[in-house]
């Protein structure tokens, strides 16, 4: 979005001289900055964002062309697939990361009518925001000590408790088919929307389950759970074809009474049946 700057006097660009100056201390190596400030026409960026350790740099870029937007902006996955040549696969996947670092959030709320919509949040600074302050950051306070954060998984567009409860039954019986998948409660609750992402595009539970079971390698799995995730994300089939609904069938016409010989008949009104019409002068 366009946002002006308050602490910045309305005059002619003045470059960054003295002291302050980024190339004071190393002139001579590594990188150099050339810096006009701005005045009109930026974005500021935190470098909790630019410097991100986790986020890709896919993710990194679009969640800064996402805080330069206007409000009411569309960021729907086909409009910037539309926009950047990434695609829609990364973009995609670029925008799991941010909602998984909170940098997006999706909300759904009742619009006029009773019309249920899902609205998208960009946060420029997770943590800090009016809801997110009532909730822990991710990646902090709910990760042990040490442990590294999972790869993002696909969400279901719409997850319905009863689909996300058997994708938790799915997870929780992969070690019955190797034991090296046993997950636990953490894991299996960050991989359940990825499960259910796939159960909803028509795909049976054992075609998941063969999916994330099969071919794997044979040494023993450091993370089994980061495995799963990125077979989830990486192999996530397409949605399934649109399919027209079936035409109800058409009731069958009432028996009626014919006029001639009184014999019952199928017909949408009363008259004569097939052998009296037959016979009618007009017939002939």
């Amino acid at each position: 979005m366009d946002t002006q700057n308050p602490n910045v006097p309305s005059h002619a660009h003045t470059p960054v001289t003295g002291k302050k100056h980024p190339n004071r201390r190393h002139p001579h190596a590594g990188l150099v900055h050339d810096n006009t400030r701005h005045t009109a026409r930026f974005t500021v960026i935190g470098n909790h964002l630019a410097q991100h350790a986790e986020l890709s740099l896919l993710a990194i870029g679009l969640a800064v062309h996402i805080q330069s937007l206007p409000a009411g902006a569309r960021i729907d996955i086909k409009t910037l697939a539309a926009r950047f040549p990434e695609g829609t696969t990364r973009i995609a996947a670029a925008l799991r990361e941010l909602e998984t670092h909170g940098y997006l959030r999706r909300v759904r709320e009742r619009v006029p009518g009773g019309r249920i919509i899902t609205r998208t949040i960009s946060c420029n600074q997770p943590g800090h925001g009016r809801t997110d302050a009532l909730r822990p950051a991710p990646g902090k306070q709910t990760r042990p000590p040490g442990s590294k954060l999972l790869p993002a998984v696909p969400h279901p567009a719409y997850p319905a408790p009863a689909l996300l409860r058997q994708a938790t039954d799915l997870l929780a019986g992969l070690h019955r088919e190797d034991t090296r998948l046993l997950l636990s409660t953490r894991d299996v609750a960050h991989l359940a929307p990825g499960v259910a992402a796939w159960l909803e595009r028509d795909v049976s539970a054992t075609a998941v389950r063969h999916a994330l079971t099969a071919d794997l390698p044979p040494e023993s799995l450091h993370r089994p759970a980061a495995l799963l995730a990125h077979r989830l994300t990486a192999q996530l089939p397409p949605p399934p074809p649109f399919r027209a609904p079936a035409p109800r069938p058409t009731a069958p016409h009432r028996f009626q009474t014919c006029d001639g010989c009184d014999r019952a008949f199928r017909a949408p009104a009363p008259g004569h049946c097939r052998d009296c019409r037959s016979s009618l002068p007009e017939a002939a």
